[in-house]
């Protein structure tokens, strides 16, 4: 679903040197979800892989209008042919 795996906590922290670069640089990593946002159009981002570091890379996917059911049924069955809910990423707070 982002452009690029998760980042570590902190990256989007302000600099008051540069206080924008933080806002622009989460508007650049929600690219890709960022318009369905904007227009309320159905979509739905499934963790379908997992980096080496075990961090989940999620994949988007986007149905017309009224089409939850649609993005529902194809998530229960992307999730029964690879379940996730077990997978847990590490947490460094």
């Amino acid at each position: 679903t982002l452009p690029e795996p998760p980042p570590v906590l902190g990256t989007f922290r302000p600099d008051p040197a540069d206080p924008m670069a933080a806002g622009l640089r989460a508007t650049a990593f929600a690219a890709f979800t960022l318009p369905f946002n904007v227009t309320g159009q159905p979509a739905i981002s499934l963790p379908m892989h997992w980096t080496a570091d075990g961090l989940p890379v999620g994949v988007q996917l986007v149905a017309p209008y009224d089409g939850e059911d649609l993005l529902l049924r194809a998530a229960a069955e992307l999730e029964a042919a690879r379940p996730w809910a077990d997978q847990r990423p590490p947490v460094h707070a």
